[in-house]
């Protein structure tokens, strides 16, 4: 079992939530995910297809969301996605308003700086950030109905 397996189950844990396979398989797929997944990607992963239904995964991701175990991110119109929050990993992201296409940025983010300010300005505790651009992607752009 990963570092970041465990340390999520220990998360879970602290909430209140019960172990269960069905968790432990879903932080599974998260955990080995290289990017945000959907429900239905979650759901039908060769982990959880033959051990639970969409609407037991969907709940597992609200509860972990619930619990900011888990992120989720995306266009309310559009399907969410979900990414496992790991303590002091940092990612922002490019969301498609056409298609809902989500892919992390790979740059610096111009924020940290800020956040430290802020933090040390306001005394606060667990300050986090999320940073979200949205716009066209490249494969929309060129769709004929632009």
């Amino acid at each position: 079992m990963s570092t970041q397996l465990t340390e999520a189950l220990d998360r879970c844990r602290a909430a209140g939530m019960r172990k269960t396979q069905a968790l432990e398989k879903l932080l599974s797929v998260l955990t080995a995910a290289q990017r945000p997944m959907t429900l239905a990607e979650c759901a039908e992963s060769p982990e959880l297809a033959d051990q639970c239904d969409n609407a037991t995964v969907f709940r597992l991701l609200q509860r972990l969301n619930n619990h900011d175990i888990v992120r989720r991110m995306g266009l309310h119109e559009r399907a969410a996605y979900f990414e496992l929050v790991i303590p002091g990993r940092h990612k922002d992201y490019l969301i498609c308003t056409e298609c809902g296409n989500i892919q992390p940025i790979n740059a610096p983010c111009p924020v940290h700086e800020l956040e430290k300010e802020i933090r040390f300005t306001t005394g606060y505790k667990g300050l986090y950030h999320k940073l979200e651009f949205y716009g066209t992607c490249p494969d929309c752009e060129q769709k004929p109905s632009h």
